[in-house]
């Protein structure tokens, strides 16, 4: 059988855990950071507002456009092309609070009926979301994101223990983080989209993040003299081809979306795009590494608690009472 890497493969991912876990701790906390002092470029889903699809000539383009709609007294409006040059389609985004953005619509088609004789333009649609509904939509969105959590927390601890459980949510965790804060820096739209696929990435990195742990309770098993350290690389350099096959099959398909699935879907491809790069390399260092931590802390506290019993034992009540 083909195999992309060796599955006795010997690379140290052990050995170099700390340096990943410091970098992925960096890029937690300049995100956090970034959340609070830059912030998301939210999407009209979570601010309110309305997009209005419309279909112009194909002589028209987007200055033209904007130009249209600014005699019309409609500035910092979002115009975006849908599809080729050709279908002159395109989506135009207000965002305006304490307006009627019903009418900020009609505004629109005014703007154009001044330019534009009818039959040569069509508002293809009008979809408004008002300032409540859409933070009402926002937390929602990521109180979705924390139930998910949780429950995938109680799933590992049901299927392994409590020594797992952990290092497979903070593994989800820093994807989630890593991704929205990819948002933040590079300040593409964050909307329900986007959220939806965070929300996929959650869900197919925690399978990834499986496949390791599966592996490494297997390994325990056959070798129970074995160090953590060395069960834990062993584990992670015999899923390795795994881990990477599948992910950069499912890149592949994702890019596709990406290039050629359309405005509407770009947003949704480029966040599992990066997901999956992330997800691959915390599931081998992230997850892992927490498996190793919690271990030793158990075996630590077993060693405490098997002291204090010994403790107890030699402070019998005859020598409590000798004294």
């Amino acid at each position: 059988m083909f195999h992309l890497i060796n599955q006795n493969s010997n690379i140290d991912f052990v050995g170099k855990r700390k340096i990943w876990v410091t970098l992925s701790v960096l890029m937690i906390a300049a995100t956090i950071v970034l959340l609070f002092t830059k912030g998301l470029n939210y999407g009209i889903d979570f601010t309110g507002g309305a997009e209005v699809r419309v279909k112009v000539p194909t002589s028209w383009d987007t200055g033209k456009l904007r130009s249209s709609l600014e005699k019309g007294n409609l500035t910092g409006m979002k115009i975006l092309q849908l599809g080729s040059v050709s279908d002159s389609e395109y989506m135009i985004r207000a965002q305006e609070e304490g307006k009627d953005l019903n009418q900020v619509v009609k505004r629109i088609g005014d703007s154009l009926s001044k330019d534009l004789k009818p039959g040569e333009y069509e508002v293809k649609s009008a979809d408004i979301v008002g300032p409540s509904a859409g933070g009402l939509l926002r937390k929602n969105g990521f109180l979705a994101m924390f139930y998910a959590l949780l429950a995938i927390l109680i799933y590992v601890a049901i299927r392994f223990d409590f020594t797992f459980a952990p290092g497979a949510v903070l593994a989800l965790f820093h994807d989630a983080i890593i991704v929205i804060g990819i948002f933040i820096v590079t300040q593409k739209e964050f909307d329900l989209t986007v959220l939806a696929a965070v929300l996929a990435l959650i869900g197919y990195s925690n399978n990834d993040t499986i496949i390791v742990f599966d592996r490494v309770r297997e390994t325990q098993k056959a070798n129970p003299g074995m160090p953590i350290e060395q069960i834990v690389n062993t584990s992670v350099n015999q899923t390795l081809g795994r881990t990477i096959m599948t992910s950069l099959a499912t890149f592949v398909s994702v890019f596709a979306l990406w290039a050629f699935g359309g405005h509407v879907l770009e947003p949704f491809a480029f966040a599992l795009m990066c997901g999956l790069v992330v997800g691959a390399y915390s599931s081998i260092f992230i997850a892992s590494s927490m498996v190793i931590i919690l271990t030793h802390y158990r075996e630590n506290q077993v060693k405490t608690g098997r002291g204090k019993k010994r403790r107890e034992v030699k402070l019998s009540p005859e020598a409590h009472i000798g004294l």
